[in-house]
């Protein structure tokens, strides 16, 4: 007679290493929160909270929101791009006016004879 084999995939929990750093905790939690949720769905047993949640994350909504986030977000990292280019561009005139002031001979103190 064949052994039948219980399936002990299933009642095994799978073993996450230890986070090091709190976003990684924070990962580890949102992804057995998401396993959770799946197993709930899939078994009939999510509460209502759990159901909403998902059916809004699916919407036209809040895909359009998503959307106007990272659009949001790549504004922002064009902005800080432009100020720092800004920055760099004002040290590089401040810099050709000093070189062309010592070049003209009206330059800084350093080229000013001492007084004996």
């Amino acid at each position: 007679m064949a052994k039948v084999r219980s399936n002990d995939n299933k009642d095994k929990k799978t073993k996450l290493k230890p986070a090091l750093t709190p976003e990684a905790r924070e990962n580890q939690l949102i992804y057995l929160a998401t396993n959770l949720a799946e197993q709930q769905l899939r078994d009939g047993t999510a509460s209502s909270q759990v159901i909403t949640h998902y059916l809004k994350l699916g919407s036209t909504k809040e895909r359009i929101e998503k959307e106007i986030l990272e659009k949001q977000k790549d504004l922002l990292v064009a902005k800080t791009e432009s100020l720092q280019s800004s920055k760099r561009i004002e040290e590089l005139y401040a810099n050709a006016i000093n070189a062309m002031k010592h070049y003209s001979g009206h330059g800084g103190d350093e080229d000013e004879p001492t007084d004996y």
